[in-house]
């Protein structure tokens, strides 16, 4: 089956998604879809692309991120697969509340393993889905912004957006 594949305008640069049967394979700030497909699994990897002008729900939630309301993003389907740490930690990442960035120590903890904060660090960097699995949402101990696959400067960008937001959101 093809998969989908939209580029949006966001505030933060192009946004493109790679989707199949309403769920997302993989997502990110570029407009180079090869970006993407590595970060897919290769069981989930399509064979061919079709772009397309709106996905539905898919693109409505990053629409609705971007005008302040954050919480569609993590509602979308995803399609990941990896082994039951890393796909139990994304959708632990998927809990993390907007405006309130959680420690790699934290979120290993979250993911029902304290001491395995390199592992938990790991699900960040193999999260395909970003935005939908909200990695960007995990910081360094000492609170500097630690890394990001699309880059410090959008994970500032994010991370600001959603403490703008967070009062409106309790």
């Amino acid at each position: 089956m093809k998969a989908q594949l939209l580029t949006m305008s966001t505030p933060d640069g192009p946004f493109t998604i790679i989707a199949r049967d309403g769920a997302v394979l993989a997502s990110g700030w570029t407009a180079l879809p090869g970006e993407l497909t590595g970060q897919i699994h290769a069981e989930l990897l399509p064979a061919e692309y079709e772009p397309v002008r709106d996905l539905g729900s898919i693109s409505a939630a990053v629409a609705e991120f971007y005008a302040g309301n954050p919480a569609p993003a993590t509602e979308v389907p995803v399609l990941q697969k990896s082994g039951p740490f890393r796909s139990h930690a994304w959708d632990m990442l998927r809990t993390v509340a907007p405006g309130s960035p959680v420690t790699y120590t934290e979120y290993a903890a979250l993911s029902g393993n304290p001491k395995a904060v390199r592992a938990a660090a790991s699900a960040c960097a193999f999260n395909a889905a970003a935005l939908f699995v909200p990695c960007h949402r995990v910081i360094r101990t000492d609170g500097t912004l630690g890394g990001f696959r699309w880059g410090l400067a959008i994970k500032e960008s994010l991370l600001e957006r959603e403490h703008e937001l967070a009062p409106a959101l309790k």
